[in-house]
């Protein structure tokens, strides 16, 4: 498993994947949906596969001695490994953002601020991402296209449900918005559900994913 994961990292890895982590500095931009950011980090997923197939990776991997389930287990270990990476960022960033920018400064009008609200609505959508390209894409490899546009449409109607929420609610608009100094535990609660959200779905994407790949004759 570890050398197939090392694979992945030395032939499969598109440039996206690393620039895209940076963008994770958008949260500086004033007023904008930072919700955003993670789709970035589903779009560098769309490349990496994309790179996948018009190198024959797929067929190459199923020559090595290895079990044919671990293939896409290791594509998905990556993946998760860089929306680690970038939810961990952005959490970062926006604690930095937090301390030297003023409060005013700080609040979004076009959606959440960047705090910890902010990382639990990313995991969420990058967990819901896995579990719909994932599996569809192990089913047939060759063809990419279809689920990365039904995963990205997806991705945009919960952004535009998560900036909605914002506004019409007040536990979006008031308690979970803001510094992460205030109301700290309910943004604690909101992150954790977030991540447990995207640990669930990304273990449901793997089994699916490996048992799609298995029923494939490559």
């Amino acid at each position: 498993m570890l050398n197939l994961i090392k694979k992945e990292i030395a032939l499969c890895l598109h440039p996206t994947a690393f620039i895209f982590l940076a963008f994770a500095a958008l949260v500086f931009v004033p007023n904008y949906p930072y919700e955003v950011i993670f789709f970035f980090s589903c779009l560098s997923v769309f490349f990496c596969c994309m790179m996948t197939r018009e190198n024959g990776d797929i067929a190459f991997s199923c020559a090595l001695p290895v079990k044919k389930e671990h293939i896409p287990l290791a594509k998905i270990l990556v993946t998760i490994g860089l929306q680690c990476i970038i939810l961990l960022l952005v959490g970062i960033i926006g604690a930095v953002k937090g301390a030297i920018l003023p409060a005013e400064q700080y609040v979004n009008q076009a959606g959440i601020s960047a705090n910890l609200v902010l990382v639990g609505n990313g995991a969420i959508l990058l967990g819901i991402f896995n579990l719909i390209f994932f599996p569809c894409y192990f089913k047939t490899p060759d063809k990419i296209g279809a689920p990365f546009v039904i995963g990205a449409v997806v991705i945009f109607l919960l952004i535009s449900v998560f900036i909605a929420l914002r506004w019409v609610t007040p536990l979006y608009s008031t308690t979970l918005n803001g510094l992460n100094s205030e109301n700290t535990g309910a943004k604690l609660v909101a992150l954790v559900i977030g991540i447990a959200v995207y640990a669930i779905l990304s273990t449901v994407s793997c089994n699916l994913s490996m048992e799609n790949f298995q029923r494939i004759d490559v």
